[in-house]
Parts: C-alpha cells; sequence; structure tokens
C-alpha cells in the first residue's frame, strides 16, 4: 500500500511534468529538450526559497524560471534559426550550470528543518501521507484547468493553429515566432512548476535530478494518448497525467520484481516509451492488414 500511495504522489507531480512535453510534443510538435534542463531549474529555485523561508514564493518563482528557460528556447529557435533539437540542448547544458550556481556551488541542497508548503498546508489534513496526495492533485486540476481555458482563448488557439499548420497561420497575419516563444515558454512552466513541488515533496534538491526527464514526461504523454487516443485537447491533458500515474506503477513494479536491478530504471523507461509508440502503428498494420484479407475475401 505504501508504494501504491507514493506512486501516486510521484505520479501526480510527475503529470504537471507530462503536461509540459504535451504542450511542446503535441500541440506545437516541437521535439524540446529544454526540459532536462528547466525541470532541475525549478527544483533549485524552490529549494533555495525554500531553505530562505519562502516555500510558496519558491514555486512562484520556479514556475517563471521554467517560463524563462522555455522562452529562451523559443528565441534561439525563432530569432536565430537554431534547428529546434539543438536549440533545446543549448539551453539544457547553459541550465547545468546555472543550476550548480543557484545551489551555491553544491550537487544537492538538503531541505531538512526548512518548512516546505507541506508543512505550511497541514491543517487541510492531519494525516501527512493524505496531505502528500492531495496537494499535487489539487495543483494539477489547477494547472490543468488553466490550460484548458487558455487553449480556448484566441491567444490558445493561435498556439494550437501554428503546431497544425505554419503556413495556414502565417497566411492568416499571425506571428507564428511569438506563439512559438509563449507555448515553450507555457510548456516549461509546467515543467518548472513540477520540479519546484518535487524538491519540497522529497525535501531536498539534486543537480542530477532532471537527467532523463525528457523520457518520463514522454513516456506519460504516449501511455496517455495510447490509453485515450488522440480525441480532443481536454482529454490529451488528462490523458498526460493519467498516463504519468499509470508510468509511476509500472515503474514501481518493475523495480519491485527480482528481474530488473534499480539500475535499469533509464532502460525500463526507454523500452515503455517504444512499447507505447508501437501501440498505434501495431493498431493501424492489423486494421490494414484486416482490410487486405477481407478484400480478398470479397474479390
Amino acid at each position: 500500500m505504501t508504494l501504491i500511495i507514493g506512486s501516486a504522489q510521484l505520479g501526480l507531480i510527475y503529470g504537471l511534468l507530462a503536461l509540459g512535453i504535451y504542450i511542446s510534443f503535441r500541440i506545437l510538435n516541437i521535439p524540446d529538450l529544454t526540459a532536462d534542463g528547466s525541470f532541475t531549474l525549478g527544483l533549485s529555485v524552490s529549494a533555495v526559497m525554500t531553505v530562505a523561508g519562502s516555500p510558496v514564493l519558491g514555486i512562484l518563482l520556479g514556475i517563471v524560471a521554467g517560463a524563462s528557460a522555455g522562452a529562451i528556447t523559443g528565441l534561439l529557435q525563432t530569432k536565430l534559426e537554431i534547428h529546434p533539437i539543438l536549440a533545446g540542448i543549448l539551453t539544457m547544458s547553459g541550465l547545468y550550470s546555472l543550476n550548480l550556481y543557484i545551489l551555491g556551488s553544491r550537487s544537492n541542497l538538503s531541505l531538512i528543518g526548512s518548512a516546505t508548503i507541506f508543512n505550511r498546508l497541514a491543517w487541510l489534513s492531519p494525516d501527512k501521507e493524505l496531505l502528500k496526495t492531495l496537494i499535487p492533485l489539487l495543483v494539477c486540476f489547477v494547472c490543468t484547468a488553466i490550460l484548458i481555458w487558455f487553449f480556448k482563448t484566441h491567444l490558445g488557439l493561435c498556439i494550437r493553429a501554428t503546431g497544425n499548420n505554419e503556413d495556414m497561420v502565417t497566411a492568416s497575419s499571425i506571428n507564428i515566432n511569438a506563439m512559438k516563444i509563449i507555448a515553450l515558454a507555457l510548456s516549461n512552466a509546467c515543467v518548472g512548476l513540477s520540479g519546484a513541488v518535487l524538491a519540497q515533496y522529497q525535501g531536498y534538491a539534486d543537480i542530477s535530478s532532471g537527467i532523463g526527464i525528457m523520457v518520463v514526461g514522454l513516456a506519460s504523454a504516449i501511455i496517455g494518448e495510447a490509453i485515450f487516443g488522440k480525441r480532443s485537447l481536454t482529454l490529451g491533458l488528462f490523458s498526460a497525467i493519467f498516463g504519468s500515474l499509470l508510468y509511476r506503477f509500472i515503474i514501481a513494479a518493475a523495480l519491485q520484481s527480482t528481474i530488473f536491478p534499480a539500475y535499469m530504471l533509464r532502460l525500463v523507461s526507454a523500452v515503455i516509451v517504444v512499447i507505447a509508440l508501437s501501440v498505434p502503428v501495431a493498431k493501424k498494420r492489423l486494421q490494414l492488414k484486416s482490410l487486405r484479407k477481407k478484400v480478398q475475401q470479397d474479390a
């Protein structure tokens, strides 16, 4: 039961990461690798501010920091015309040094003895485990509701249109460069928020926390899509969170078994992504095979 509850809590926190990856990967159709750096940036800023006695401000600044990192990647892509993948790598690489600076040239920072948002909101429930589940759930709900509302506004619809067809949007006199910058900033704001909440949840910040985090977010978004399909934006956002929960349960089950040792976590994550990506392809091939068989029978 402890394993299930812990996986659910982490699944909700990483669900915020999945929302950010969903925005860049599915809505904007841009493979943004900034997430590895912006996640740690949000985590580092949140940890430092928590130690300073301002955990709520740490969450807010984590969001702003993540958004700033995304905006920089967007500027590199649009103004300097750097390839999206390379732009993300450049920002991610630069953020590694910045994160070390924020942490005071230390590879990790402990929050033991510091008041976090989980301590400040202890009045919500006397049960600590319930509180650690309730707060990420509330943050996920509020974040998802804001995103659903935003993508139904004129600006949000312009961003969605940019991801669907850039030529059409350009012909409509919409600044696609601005749309990309805003979308990447929004995407990494969610990623930064995920890191900020995680720092206060686990009680420490580590410089290596963001390594491979892109795969985690991508796996969550794709698993959710494989189950619910690509029906609407609203369902897509909720499916990303559900995919994050399911992903954490799969990882927990894999680590609990004697088949996979702990150091195989990254490999297991990669395999999960490959399987999730192959499901739609396998469905299409089965449908095509069934159609060919039916045509041959009718002929």
